[in-house]
């Protein structure tokens, strides 16, 4: 008998990178830096990605969607998110909900929240109001403190679709 729950965890983190633009939760923010990765470096999208991986114990973006292929290089990062959501899909689980934190110095991220919110429910096709999106800061301490890039976790739970 399968789990009908599985819960996941997601981190990433990149540091920020001139010549870039900033992408978070599927948005572009407007700010002087992007962040440094082989895709757009979205690391909301990642962590969300890599926990919905995670609940199923199917690796993590990385092994799905390696930093050596070029078909990868510079990918919109929703794109890797709908991937993952089929993913998921195929074993027969959807998302429930997801709980995630941005925790960046700048920029300030409340003006955008809710877009990235909606950018999110629209690719795994689930109700705005199970995606919840925060932001912080690190109070100065450490890399994120020091402004040198963005963290980003989320927890997602996955439900047995058993309508399919």
């Amino acid at each position: 008998m399968s789990n009908p729950y599985r819960i996941g965890f997601g981190y990433d983190v990149h540091k920020f990178a001139t010549g870039r633009k900033l992408v978070l939760g599927g948005i572009a923010i407007p700010y002087e830096k992007g962040l440094a990765g082989h895709s757009d470096a979205d690391v909301l999208l990642h962590a969300i990605s890599d926990a919905m991986l995670g609940a199923l114990a199917l690796g993590d973006i990385g092994k799905h969607f390696p930093d050596n292929d070029e078909r990868y290089k510079n990918i919109d990062s929703k794109i890797l998110l709908e991937k993952v959501n089929n993913l998921i899909r195929q074993k027969d689980y959807k998302v429930g909900n997801i709980d995630s934190t941005v925790v960046a110095e700048k920029p300030k991220l409340q003006p955008y929240i809710n877009d990235m919110r909606k950018t999110i429910s629209r690719i795994l096709n689930i109700q705005t109001e199970n995606v919840s999106v925060k932001a912080t800061t690190s109070e100065k301490m450490g890399f994120a403190g020091r402004e040198e890039g963005i963290i980003a976790q989320a927890v997602v739970l996955l439900i047995e679709d058993q309508n399919d």
